[in-house]
């Protein structure tokens, strides 16, 4: 008989959390931590140094609502950024931390196979093709990530998947977090973002959201287009079976702070609640460029 799998935790970082030396190394003593006890899975984005290395090149930005319309060049450096540069640094940041980390991208192992995201509707109406961005799709674990994780590694996932014939696609960091949750059944998943969690209109954190909440905080336009990504891939984690879902700020890194998310608040951010929910008003479910 096999034995059952342990459910992982599931942790998306977003890319301004790992542009600092001194905060990276902190986030990975953190994630360490974690997977001293458990299984654990690390999605990541990159958005602002892929802005940086695009500026450099002299290769213009094209977004719509804020979202990053990845043409060809635009995918090269996407792609160069996020699997070489953020997913290496990560990568061995955890492993003097202490953990064994291995480095992947989404179109390993087919672990993220992509639909193309071919029109997405602006908020003036317009239809707009974002170019090479993809949603995730499929119902079974990633295979590649049980093996990575009963083996005691910890997979470290940029947020690129491939399509048919082998095209590689941009994918929202959050999306695929969301879809990874998922499929593996998670017992957790953790946004970290620059945010002190889901924030009102006053800038207060709302300590806990559910459906109708999610429905209309998107409805009513009060999230902004990379809030709107994390509140679906929580809604997407909850609904495809993960245990318990907060975004939460991760700007102090600090060791622990990954401890109490298991059915207790973050001091400093969001659970999303499971429930039963009517359908969203307004959603844009595109999905959202690499992250951030």
């Amino acid at each position: 008989m096999t034995p059952r799998r342990r459910p992982p935790t599931v942790v998306k970082l977003g890319g301004e959390l790992l542009e600092e030396t001194a905060r990276r190394r902190r986030l990975a003593g953190a994630l360490a931590d974690v997977a001293e006890r458990e299984p654990l899975v690390v999605v990541h984005g990159g958005g602002r140094e892929v802005d940086a290395e695009m500026a450099r090149l002299g290769i213009p930005k094209r977004a719509v609502d804020g979202l990053r319309i990845t043409d060809g060049p635009t995918l090269d450096v996407v792609a160069g950024v996020l699997a070489g540069r953020v997913n290496t640094r990560l990568v061995a940041a955890l492993g003097v931390a202490g953990a064994s980390a291995v480095g992947l991208t989404g179109a390993d192992g087919g672990l993220a196979r992509v639909r193309r995201e071919r029109r997405y509707r602006a908020a003036n109406g317009a239809q707009v093709d974002l170019g090479f961005v993809g949603k995730p799709v499929g119902s079974e674990p990633p295979a590649l990530l049980l093996d990575l994780l009963g083996a005691g590694h910890v997979p470290v996932v940029a947020s690129l998947g491939s399509g048919p014939g082998g095209q590689i696609f941009n994918i929202n960091a959050d999306t695929l977090a969301g879809f990874l949750a998922a499929r593996l059944g998670a017992r957790r998943l953790i946004i970290a973002g620059g945010t002190a969690g889901v924030l009102d209109a006053d800038g207060r954190t709302i300590p806990a959201v559910d459906d109708r909440g999610i429905d209309a905080l998107i409805g009513g336009g009060q999230a902004s287009a990379g809030m709107v990504a994390k509140l679906l891939a929580c809604r997407a984690a909850l609904e495809g079976g993960a245990g318990a879902v907060a975004i939460v700020d991760g700007r102090q890194a600090r060791r622990g702070m990954f401890d109490n998310a298991a059915g207790r608040p973050f001091a400093a951010g969001t659970t999303v609640i499971a429930g039963t929910r009517r359908r969203p008003q307004a959603s844009r479910t595109a999905a959202r460029g690499e992250g951030r």
